[in-house]
């Protein structure tokens, strides 16, 4: 069975507020709001409405003296976020008022950020593969682990018992949780593992390579069911749609990829100007948010970021 409304009818719309080049964008639980990170040392909130037409409100999150490479919502909360910078901290803000409500002074810079699904503990990675887990209340590292292999986008299952870590080795790193026990390390690629994403049925995660496949994993008994084959480059970002069906990807090809999980097909492709950073469906509706190293005339970066799926340009 084809989507009830074939991607194809489906447009993109611009969002523009950013001055360098935006990183990461993330929607929050309700599906209602949507964050950008960029090189401009700010994040910002959009207030997004599916069926509606007007100007867009925005507000900026100011207080990182470096980029912000990734935020993450609390996922119990609509209304607080954490983002990761450079400059060694993670903050976590009131998306209402705009304020920094915690910060913590980490040791390195943070490239990576996820947050557990019960919403208790933060997850960061930083440019020297260490890990550290923060505990969100009191707001301070409760573990600290040095890996001595490179350390891209790390994950937790939906149940928060296992944690995933992908490698520059082309496998991901199976941890038990608390106690980061290594449980199983799967060789999924020949070249490195950059991306993870969790399908929210819970059935499935996807892992994201340089050799430009996208693996699909059997959570229960970590096999490798399928692989998407519709990108050439190295694969950076990757997301599940809402209700598990379909799975985007994205890299420096200039599309980005929608393919059927089920069948491993390619369904669409939405073009886009330039290598891609960030793809990421919204958790109620088929819209795809997506920013990557967009270049005005002037090959200045545009600081602009697109969501894909409405019914209008």
């Amino acid at each position: 069975m084809e989507e009830t409304i074939p991607f194809k009818t489906l447009h993109s719309r611009e969002y523009q507020g950013h001055k360098k080049k935006v990183h990461s964008v993330a929607w929050n639980c309700t599906g209602t709001k949507l964050a950008s990170g960029s090189v401009d040392q700010t994040a910002r909130i959009w207030q997004i409405e599916p069926h509606s037409h007007g100007k867009v409100k925005d507000i900026e999150l100011k207080g990182h003296t470096d980029s912000v490479d990734q935020l993450c919502w609390d996922p119990k909360h609509a209304d607080l976020i954490a983002t990761a910078s450079g400059d060694k901290t993670v903050r976590l803000w009131d998306a209402r008022s705009g304020k920094c409500s915690q910060q913590a002074e980490l040791s390195g810079e943070n490239i990576n950020i996820t947050y557990k699904p019960d919403g208790t503990h933060i997850a960061v990675g930083n440019r020297d593969d260490e890990l550290t887990i923060l505990d969100v209340r009191k707001f301070k590292p409760i573990h600290k682990r040095k890996f001595n292999y490179e350390v891209n986008e790390i994950a937790w299952n939906m149940t928060g018992d296992m944690f995933f870590l992908t490698t520059g080795n082309g496998t991901v790193e199976v941890l038990a949780y608390p106690s980061l026990r290594a449980v199983d390390t799967l060789m999924a690629h020949t070249a490195g593992c950059y991306c993870i994403a969790i399908d929210p049925l819970g059935r499935y995660f996807a892992v994201g390579s340089a050799d430009s496949l996208v693996s699909l994993w059997d959570i229960k008994d970590m096999l490798c069911v399928r692989t998407f084959t519709k990108l050439e480059w190295p694969v950076r970002t990757i997301s599940f749609n809402h209700t598990g069906e379909y799975i985007a990807s994205a890299s420096e090809d200039l599309f980005i990829d929608i393919a059927n999980v089920q069948t491993g097909r390619s369904v669409h492709q939405i073009p886009c100007r330039a290598a891609m950073n960030s793809v990421e469906w919204n958790p109620k509706y088929n819209l795809l948010a997506y920013a990557g190293d967009d270049k005005n005339k002037y090959q200045a970066d545009e600081g602009v970021f697109r969501i894909f799926g409405f019914d209008s340009a």
